[in-house]
C-alpha cells in the first residue's frame, strides 16, 4: 500500500479517538472551553447517561459569526499563535482538535453569540461528512454545545459505553473536580432533566463551602490549610486530619488544571506514609502553581501528566511541604487526645540514665517503655485480636509456643498487639523504633541530603554546641551549616531520621550533647516524636529483643478492668 495524506475525516476520527473516551471526555473539553472563554456561570444538562445529549451553556466571550465554521475545523484555536505560547501555556485548552474531534463522531450544534455581535449564529455538523451549516438563532451572550447521539457513526465505539449510570457517574466526579479547579464558577449539573449537582460560586475566598458541597461536612471540618513558596513554586490547599479508607478524596491542580501525575501522587504518598496504617489513605485537596514555562502540559492525550523542567525540586518541595504539616498535626495529636480521654495513650517519658543494650547494639531500658492505659479503640481491637486468636480450629495441631508470641495486631501505628507466654499484651514500638534508629546512626548511616534545606531559628547557645560537635555530627550523617545570625540550616540528615522533621528533634538534641550519654538522650527525644509506624516493620521490632527485653516491655492487657471503666 503507498504511503498517502489520510482524509480529513478519518484524521478527525482517528483523534477523536484520544479525546472522546467516553461521554464524561466530551463534557470535559467542552466545560475547559467555557473557563478558557471567561465564563462565570457553566450549566451541563446530560440525557441517558450523555448517551442521547450532552449540553454545555457558558455565558463566556462567545464566538463571532464567521468564525464558527473554523472553530469545527481540526487544529484551529485561538489560544496559540507561536512556538513560544506552547511552551508557556495557560489555558485549558490548546490544540484545536476537540470540537472537530466530537463533531466526527456526533450529531454537534455550536450555538453562540459575541458580546458586541447583535444576533446569535448556530452551527450544526454531523458524522463524518463534517459539513457545517450556519443560521441565525436566539442565544444571549456566550456560548452553548449540543452533542447528539454520540458514536451514532461507529457502532464499535458505541457498543464499549457502559450503562447510564456509570457513564454519568464518570460524568459527576468530573463536575467534582472542575468545581474544585475553579471556586469562583457557579455550576450547574442535570440529568434526565433533575438538577443533580449545583455549586454556588465561593465570594471573596470562602471556600469552605465548596470544600463542603464536593468532599462531605466531614472532610470540610477537620481540615489542615497548607501554603508554601520556595522560590519559584508554590502549594497550597487543604490536607484532612482524618485517613480514609478508600482514595476517593485526592484532588490535585496544576496551575489550574486537573491532574493524575505520577510524580505528584508519589511525592504525596512519600508524605503521607508515615502517619498511615494499613489499608489507609490520605485525603487533600492541592494546588500546586509554578510559571507556564517550568511545566510542559503537552505530554499526554488527555492532559492528565505533565512533565517539570525540574522534577526533582518539585517532587521534594511536595513532600517536604506536605510531611511538615502532617508533623505538626502529629505532634499535637497526643495533648488533645488526653484531654478528650484520659484514657488514651500518653507520650511516653524517657529514663535518665538509659543503659546500652548488646543485643540490639544500641539503647534500651524496660523501664523506658512501659506503656500507659490503652485508648477503648484499643480495647475493641485487642478483643477482637483476642477473639481470633482463641477461636478453635478443627483439625489444627495445637498451637506451638513460639505461635503464641505472633504479632496479631497494630494499633495507631504504634500499639502492637499480641500474645505473649499466653497472655494478651500490648507494647509501645515507638521507643524501639527510636532505639533502633539510634543504633543505625551509631554504626554510620548513610546521610541523606536534603534538596530542600530545612532552616530553623536557634538560641546561640545550641549554635554554638551545633558548631563544636561538627565533626561528630558529621559521623553520625547531619550536615549542618550557620546561615546567619540565629538560624541553621539542615543540609543532610542520617537515612533513619530522613522522614522526621528535625524541628521536632534537633533542638532539644543540641542541647544534650555535652551529656554522658548523646546518642541515649536522642533515643529518648525521638521516643516522643509522632510517627505512625507502617505493618511491615512493626513484627521486626518486637522480635530483635531477646526473652528478658521481651519480659519487661510486654504488658498484660486486662480487658475486664478496662471494659468496666469504658462500658
Amino acid at each position: 500500500m503507498p504511503i498517502q495524506i489520510l482524509p480529513a475525516r478519518l484524521a478527525n476520527q482517528i483523534a477523536a479517538g484520544e479525546v472522546v473516551e467516553r461521554p464524561a471526555s466530551v463534557v470535559k473539553e467542552l466545560v475547559e472551553n467555557s473557563i478558557d472563554a471567561g465564563a462565570s456561570r457553566i450549566e451541563v444538562d446530560i440525557d441517558k447517561g450523555g448517551h442521547r445529549l450532552i449540553r454545555v451553556r457558558d455565558n463566556g466571550s462567545g464566538i463571532p459569526k464567521d468564525e464558527l465554521t473554523l472553530a469545527l475545523s481540526r487544529h484551529a484555536t485561538s489560544k496559540i499563535t507561536s512556538l513560544d505560547d506552547l511552551e508557556a501555556i495557560v489555558s485549558l485548552g490548546f490544540r484545536g482538535e476537540a470540537l472537530a474531534s466530537v463533531s466526527s463522531v456526533s450529531r454537534l450544534t455550536l450555538t453562540s453569540r459575541a458580546v458586541d455581535a447583535p444576533e446569535a449564529w448556530a452551527a450544526q455538523a454531523e458524522g463524518r461528512d463534517m459539513a457545517v451549516q450556519l443560521s441565525p438563532a436566539a442565544h444571549p451572550v456566550g456560548s452553548t454545545v449540543e452533542v447528539h447521539d454520540l458514536f451514532f457513526n461507529t457502532p464499535a465505539r458505541r457498543k464499549f459505553l457502559k450503562a447510564e449510570k456509570t457513564e454519568f457517574a464518570h460524568i459527576d466526579e468530573l463536575m467534582r473536580r472542575i468545581a474544585l479547579s475553579r471556586m469562583e464558577l457557579a455550576l450547574v449539573l442535570r440529568h434526565n432533566g433533575k438538577v443533580v449537582r449545583q455549586y454556588p460560586p465561593a465570594r471573596n475566598g470562602d471556600y469552605q463551602a465548596r470544600l463542603a458541597a464536593v468532599c462531605g461536612n466531614d472532610f470540610a471540618r477537620g481540615l489542615i490549610a497548607i501554603d508554601n513558596s520556595h522560590q519559584q513554586l508554590r502549594l497550597w490547599g487543604w490536607l484532612s486530619e482524618a485517613p480514609r479508607n478508600h482514595p476517593d478524596l485526592q484532588y490535585c491542580y496544576v496551575n489550574g488544571r486537573m491532574m493524575r501525575d505520577k510524580l505528584i501522587n508519589h511525592a504525596v504518598r512519600e508524605a503521607f506514609g508515615p502517619v498511615l496504617g494499613e489499608g489507609q489513605h490520605g485525603a487533600y485537596v492541592l494546588y500546586l502553581e509554578l510559571p507556564a514555562s517550568q511545566v510542559d502540559v503537552n505530554v499526554h492525550p488527555a492532559k492528565h501528566e505533565v512533565r517539570f523542567h525540574d522534577a526533582r525540586l518539585v517532587h521534594d518541595f511536595i513532600a517536604r511541604t506536605l510531611g511538615d504539616a502532617l508533623a505538626q498535626v502529629q505532634q499535637a495529636l497526643p495533648e488533645a487526645q488526653a484531654e478528650k480521654d484520659p484514657w488514651a495513650a500518653q507520650p511516653y517519658s524517657p529514663p535518665q540514665a538509659p543503659r546500652q543494650s548488646v543485643s540490639t547494639g544500641g539503647y534500651w531500658s524496660p523501664r523506658a517503655t512501659a506503656a500507659t492505659s490503652p485508648s477503648r479503640s484499643e480495647v475493641q481491637e485487642a478483643i477482637n485480636a483476642f477473639s481470633r486468636w482463641q477461636a478453635p480450629r478443627p483439625q489444627a495441631p495445637e498451637p506451638q509456643a513460639e505461635a503464641l508470641g505472633a504479632p496479631l495486631h497494630l494499633e495507631g501505628g504504634r500499639w502492637l498487639v499480641l500474645g505473649h507466654k499466653g497472655r494478651l499484651c500490648t507494647v509501645d514500638l515507638l521507643p524501639l523504633w527510636a532505639q533502633q534508629a539510634v543504633a543505625k546512626m551509631a554504626a554510620g548511616a548513610a546521610p541523606q541530603p536534603l534538596l530542600l534545606p530545612v532552616t530553623m531559628p536557634l538560641e546561640q547557645a545550641l549554635l554554638d554546641s551545633a558548631e563544636q560537635h561538627q565533626a561528630q555530627l558529621a559521623a553520625w550523617g547531619l550536615d549542618l551549616h550557620q546561615s546567619g545570625p540565629g538560624r541553621l540550616m539542615v543540609r543532610a540528615l542520617p537515612a533513619p531520621l530522613r522522614e522526621l522533621d528535625p524541628g521536632l528533634w534537633l533542638p532539644g538534641w543540641l542541647a544534650a550533647l555535652d551529656g554522658p550519654e548523646p546518642l541515649a538522650a536522642l533515643a529518648a527525644i525521638l521516643g516522643q516524636c509522632p510517627r505512625r509506624l507502617r505493618w511491615p516493620e512493626a513484627p521486626g521490632l518486637w522480635q530483635a529483643l531477646d526473652e528478658e527485653q521481651k519480659d519487661a516491655l510486654a504488658r498484660p492487657l486486662d480487658i475486664q478492668s478496662l471494659l468496666e471503666k469504658h462500658p
